[in-house]
């Protein structure tokens, strides 16, 4: 396959299907090579017209308390009272810093994540 920058959605089918084929060759190949340079030029694609949002601040916490295998009683420890969690979630109360410090230092949750806007 000649590999070129990916500019349309047939380029980048095309280019999905060509690494489906060669995706488990040794890495020390020149099909390996192949592979690495796709992979690439497909992230580049995606990440132009499939843009991820970030997550907000509430799914944030709460995607890592699923990781984490923690209950909304646990949480209370580190924002403080059952209601401010409750009302947290339910998006009638912003985090203050103080939350914003604890949930970083306690769980380890970026302070990007939790800065955001919801």
């Amino acid at each position: 396959m000649e590999i070129k920058v990916i500019k349309t959605e047939e380029e980048y089918k095309k280019a999905l299907k060509r690494l489906e084929e060669i995706f488990h060759v040794p890495a020390d190949s020149a099909e390996g090579d192949e592979a690495e340079l796709l992979s690439i030029l497909i992230e580049k694609y995606e990440n132009e017209f499939y843009p991820i949002e970030a997550p907000d601040p509430i799914e944030a916490i709460k995607f890592r308390m699923e990781q984490m295998n923690m209950t909304k009683k646990e949480l209370t420890d580190i924002i403080g009272y059952k209601s401010r969690v409750s009302e947290i979630f339910n998006r009638k109360r912003k985090l203050t810093l103080k939350m914003i410090r604890n949930l970083h230092d306690k769980m380890k949750i970026p302070y990007d994540s939790l800065m955001t806007d919801y």
